[in-house]
C-alpha cells in the first residue's frame, strides 16, 4: 500500500481519531476538574483560599467596550462563553469519539469479511470489546499524565517552567505564583 492510499485507509483514521478522542477528553477533564477540584500544594491548582481573576464575574465588566462581544451581550451567548473552552473540547471528544468509531467500524468490518463474517455499522462497533480496549487503553494513558503532572508539581520542581512552582517555593504553596 502507498502512502497516499494508506493516509486515507480506515486503519489509519481509526488510530488518529482514537489518539484524538483520548486528548480531547483530556483536555475536557483538565479544563472542567481544574475549575472545581483544588490540590493544595500543586502548581497546576487554583489556591482554595483566595478567590482569582479567573473567577471574576464577567457581568460587572458588560459596559467596558473591550470585552468580548458575548459578554456584552449577556444571557445565553455569555452562558455558552463563560464555557467555551470546556464546550469545545467537549465536542472535539465528540467528533473525534464518532470518526474513531465510523472509522474503526470499516476496519474492523473489512477484516471480518476477509473471514467470512458479517460487517458491523459503526453503532454496532460501539458495542465491541475493540472499540472499548481501543479508546480506554488511551484515556487511562492521558488521565494518568495528568495526575502524576498534578501530584508531582507538589515536590518537584522545572526552574523556568510555567507549569512549576518556583523552585523556593513551599511544598504546600499552591498555585505557580
Amino acid at each position: 500500500m502507498d502512502y497516499g492510499s494508506y493516509i486515507t485507509s480506515a486503519h489509519f483514521l481509526e488510530s488518529v481519531t482514537e489518539n484524538w478522542e483520548s486528548e480531547f477528553f483530556q483536555m475536557f477533564g483538565y479544563v472542567i476538574l481544574t475549575a472545581f477540584l483544588f490540590q493544595k500544594g500543586s502548581a497546576e491548582s487554583k489556591s482554595p483560599d483566595e478567590p482569582e481573576a479567573v473567577d471574576r464575574d464577567p457581568r460587572r465588566s458588560r459596559q467596558r467596550r473591550d470585552v468580548p462581544w458575548p459578554v456584552r451581550r449577556g444571557g445565553l451567548a455569555l452562558r455558552l462563553y463563560e464555557h467555551s473552552l470546556s464546550l469545545a473540547f467537549l465536542a472535539l471528544f465528540l467528533a473525534s469519539f464518532a470518526l474513531h468509531a465510523a472509522s474503526g467500524a470499516r476496519e474492523f468490518s473489512a477484516e471480518q469479511l476477509e473471514h467470512g463474517e458479517p460487517g458491523v455499522t459503526a453503532l454496532a462497533y460501539l458495542g465491541t470489546s475493540r472499540f472499548w480496549l481501543e479508546s480506554l487503553q488511551n484515556w487511562q494513558s492521558e488521565f494518568l499524565a495528568i495526575a502524576a503532572m498534578v501530584f508531582l508539581s507538589v515536590y518537584l520542581r522545572e526552574r523556568g517552567s510555567p507549569e512549576s512552582k518556583p523552585v523556593d517555593a513551599p511544598h504546600d504553596q499552591t498555585g505557580s505564583g
